[in-house]
């Protein structure tokens, strides 16, 4: 029988996935010693494992690693599930010497899985540098679907969210712009919408990553001076470095909405329908 195990990460997407596919959570014991190592054991019997872990922050990679090998020394099949994909945004050599993360992970993630499965990671190319059966899941549509009649329009932060806008505006059905950077002088960058009009509207930002929310703050002081109505923020992955979170609200967003990839406050859509088409 398959039994979900869930990381110190994903203890509410778990639960989500358990309720959705009717799979057992299993017992497992993680702790941390003094010196702050990783200690896993697992308290029952696992024939199919699956489990559900991130590799953000660091030492949540290292608990991954050891949920797996508890996991290899019992259970006939492991497929490890990993909501958000940490070091995947070094998907290539950008300067001589560098280290390509993303592909380092996969190959040390790979020894001990039978397959893998992502969740909008930042690159999708990177689901080829595994050997095993690997598989994306895209949160976009029920990102979108919370949005349904709350707003008219979506927004990408940027060029590279467009077709992400796209996506969800097609579900919510309404239009979608994406803000373009224009070099004024060496100095000055004007950023402004593609072809939309906002004055008046409820629009959505919509963007894979929140980080450090810089992004987001100026794509949100750029809506309010054209006279948005209400503002809202939302991505897959939440990660609100350095309170970004705070800074985001106080710019004038209305609400902020992330999946259940990263846990938090925000976390008000799941990802879990996604994950179990996929297993």
């Amino acid at each position: 029988m398959k039994k979900i195990l869930a990381g110190s990460s994903s203890p509410m997407l778990a639960k989500n996935l358990s309720k959705e596919t009717g799979y057992p959570i299993a017992s497992v014991s993680i702790k941390r010693f003094p010196d702050g190592e990783c200690y896993v054991k697992l308290n029952e019997e696992v024939e199919h494992a699956i489990i559900i872990q991130n590799t953000y922050p660091d030492e949540n990679i290292i608990e991954l690693f050891l949920l797996q090998d508890a996991v290899r020394r019992m259970a006939g099949r492991m497929d490890v599930i990993i909501p958000y994909y940490g070091y995947g945004r070094q998907d290539k050599i950008f300067e001589y010497g560098e280290a390509i993360s993303a592909e380092k992970m996969a190959r040390l993630i790979e020894q001990d899985a039978s397959s893998v499965i992502l969740i909008n990671p930042h690159k999708e190319h990177i689901i080829n540098f595994f050997s095993i059966p690997a598989k994306i899941a895209d949160a976009t549509e029920t990102i979108a679907e919370y949005f349904k009649g709350k707003v008219d329009m979506v927004i990408a932060p940027d060029k590279g969210a467009a077709s992400m806008a796209a996506k969800a505006a097609s579900v919510i059905q309404c239009e979608y712009d994406y803000f373009e950077k224009h070099r004024i002088s060496g100095s000055v960058v004007e950023t402004k919408l593609k072809k939309m009009d906002v004055a008046g509207r409820n629009v959505v930002i919509l963007d894979d990553i929140i980080s450090t929310g810089g992004t987001m703050i100026q794509a949100i002081k750029q809506l309010v001076k054209q006279e948005a109505n209400d503002i809202y923020v939302a991505c897959i992955h939440g990660l609100f470095i350095g309170n970004a979170d705070d800074r985001i609200l106080q710019e004038g967003a209305k609400e902020i909405v992330t999946t259940d990839t990263i846990e938090s406050a925000y976390s008000k859509v799941s990802v879990a329908r996604e994950i179990a088409n996929l297993l």
